[in-house]
């Protein structure tokens, strides 16, 4: 994206290294290192190599990737869910690297490659509505709430082993500047 913060579309070898990424920033002692974690709530993995290797290679996906010393410190996953629309999930700066500025620049860096690779306007996502110190992270950075809240996957282990009842997503939402898309099949 830019020389001073380089991030580049992951690749099909990049999952095992990103899959190892996610899950220590989210699940698990390690994930304790930083403020993202969702270890008290949910058990299991937030993500594998497998589910992330399909993603890399379905069009409309990308999961951008910043790296320091040939290793990923921080990835975003985008999904196209519409013409001027996406979806971001899976924001993730490893743990002994959290509040210092690398998970909003990889914000940054998603958003402007939506714009200029899909020319979206509008980016939604998912968080689990008891994070409210994360949903205060995405509104500091302009998404707002939209009202609506979605049911956690409680029958889906690939999305974790819920420790707790009740939980379910808030959707938030940010309009995006418009931008002129390059030209990309991604």
């Amino acid at each position: 994206m830019t020389n001073d913060f380089p991030v580049r579309a992951a690749v099909a070898d990049d999952a095992p290294a990103l899959a190892a990424l996610v899950n220590s920033a989210y699940r698990g002692d390690s994930s304790r290192a930083g403020w993202t974690t969702e270890a008290d709530l949910l058990g299991g993995q937030r993500v594998d190599a497998e589910r992330l290797a399909d993603d890399i290679a379905t069009p409309g996906h990308v999961v951008l990737l910043h790296e320091v010393a040939g290793q990923p410190v921080a990835c975003v996953h985008l999904e196209r869910t519409t013409p001027d629309g996406c979806y971001l999930g899976m924001l993730t700066t490893q743990p002994t690297l959290q509040a210092r500025g690398l998970g909003r620049r990889m914000l940054q860096a998603a958003e402007t490659w939506a714009a200029t690779t899909w020319g979206t306007r509008s980016v939604h996502m998912t968080v689990i509505a008891v994070r409210e110190e994360l949903i205060a992270y995405y509104e500091r950075r302009g998404y707002v709430r939209t009202g609506e809240r979605r049911p956690f996957p409680y029958d889906d282990p690939r999305f974790g082993l819920p420790r707790v009842e009740g939980l379910e997503f808030v959707v938030l939402r940010k309009t995006l500047a418009p931008s002129t898309p390059q030209a990309s099949g991604a």
